[in-house]
C-alpha cells in the first residue's frame, strides 16, 4: 500500500474541510518523567475524541462518489471507528448500522447514536460482532465498511503529517495498534515524507495478536482479547496491516493492564487530558523503555479519550507509587 505525498495531501485536505488539525505539545512533567524531550499528539481532540474521525471522512466521501445511490454502510466496532462512521455517514445523509458485541462501552455507544447511527448489539466480542455485521450487510444489501482499508489509512495518515511537519526529527514514535490503520498511516506518512524515525507499535498483553504476528511474520490469531483497552481489543490481525507493519515498524511492545491503568493516571495528572485504555498505550510503551530513551526527541500518539466515568473514576482512585 504505497501512498505518495501529494495522495496524503489531498487526504489531509479533505479531513481538514472538516476537523481541524490537532495540538501537538512537549509536556514538561512528562518529559521529566522519561528523561526525554515528550511530545504527545492530542487525537483526543477531533470532533470524536478519537482520531478514527479521520479514515470515516475520507473513506465515505469516496464511496458517496463512486456510489451515489448507495442504500447504507454497516459496520462493527469497539467504539470510535463506529463514531467516525456514524458522524461523516450522517453528513453526507447516508443511513448507518454499526454492531458493538455485548458489554462494550456505555458512553461509547451513547456517542454513536448520537451521531445518528442505529446500534445493533451481537457478540462477546469484536470478532463476533464483526462476523455479525458482514452477515448483516450481505442480508440486507448495505456497504460494509471494514475497520481496516487503504482509504481510512489514508484518512488516518493526515495526523501524522501534522505531527512529523510540526516536529522535526523525532527520534521515536510510539503509535497503538488495535486493527492497524493507525500505525500504517504513520509509516505512510514518514515514508512519503522522506523521515527516517523509528516506529514502534503497541499492544495490550491481553489481545498479543500483532506482537505475536509481527514475531513469527506471518498472522497469529488469539483465543481472547480481554483487555480494558477496547480500540487495542482485537484477537484475529489483518493481513495487510500485519505486512506493512512488519516492513515499516523498528518492533511491536506489549503493556499490561496495570501499565495501561498507570499511563492514564499519569496522562491525567501531568497533563489533565483524560486518555482512554488504548489512548494512554503509547505512553505507557514509552515508559516501558524509558532507558533507551534518554536525551532523545519522543512521540507518543493519544490515539483518544474516550473512557466511560465510571472506569476512569475507579482508575484515577487506585493507588499509584509513581
Amino acid at each position: 500500500m504505497m501512498m505518495d505525498l501529494e495522495t496524503l495531501e489531498a487526504a489531509a485536505a479533505l479531513v481538514h474541510r472538516a476537523v481541524p488539525p490537532t495540538p501537538q505539545y512537549c509536556w514538561p512533567l512528562l518529559s521529566r518523567r522519561l528523561g526525554a524531550e515528550l511530545w504527545v499528539k492530542h487525537e483526543n481532540h477531533t470532533p470524536i475524541g478519537a482520531f478514527k474521525i479521520r479514515g470515516g471522512l475520507v473513506y465515505l466521501d469516496a464511496v458517496k462518489r463512486s456510489q451515489p445511490d448507495l442504500r447504507g454502510v454497516v459496520t462493527a466496532t469497539t467504539g470510535n471507528h463506529g463514531q467516525s462512521v456514524a458522524l461523516a455517514a450522517t453528513q453526507l445523509g447516508i443511513a448507518s448500522t454499526i454492531v458493538v458485541p455485548f458489554g462494550n462501552s456505555i458512553e461509547k455507544n451513547r456517542a454513536m447514536a448520537g451521531f445518528g447511527a442505529r446500534l445493533v448489539e451481537a457478540g462477546h466480542d469484536f470478532q463476533a460482532a464483526f462476523e455479525h455485521a458482514t452477515e448483516s450487510a450481505e442480508r440486507e444489501k448495505r456497504h460494509f465498511i471494514h475497520s481496516y482499508d487503504p482509504l481510512l489509512v489514508r484518512g488516518v495518515a493526515s495526523y501524522a503529517l501534522e505531527l512529523f511537519r510540526a516536529v522535526p526529527d523525532l527520534d521515536t514514535v510510539y503509535v497503538p495498534i488495535g486493527l492497524g490503520s493507525g500505525i500504517s498511516g504513520v509509516i505512510a506518512a514518514r515514508e512519503a515524507l522522506g523521515r527516517a524515525t523509528e516506529i514502534v507499535g503497541v499492544v495490550a498483553a491481553n489481545a498479543p495478536t500483532y506482537a505475536l504476528s509481527f514475531a513469527a511474520g506471518a498472522p497469529v490469531s488469539t483465543n481472547s482479547a480481554d483487555t480494558m483497552a477496547g480500540g487495542l481489543a482485537v484477537r484475529v490481525p489483518d493481513p495487510e496491516a500485519l505486512e506493512i507493519i512488519r516492513r515499516g515498524a523498528a518492533r511491536i511492545l506489549t503493556v499490561s493492564e496495570a501499565e495501561i491503568r498507570r499511563a492514564i493516571r499519569i496522562m491525567f495528572s501531568d497533563t489533565h487530558n483524560v486518555a482512554e485504555g488504548a489512548g494512554a498505550a503509547a505512553l505507557a510503551a514509552a515508559l516501558q523503555e524509558r532507558h533507551r530513551l534518554a536525551g532523545k526527541r519522543v512521540a507518543v500518539i493519544q490515539s483518544g479519550g474516550n473512557i466511560d466515568r465510571a472506569l476512569f473514576a475507579e482508575v484515577l482512585a487506585e493507588e499509584d507509587a509513581g
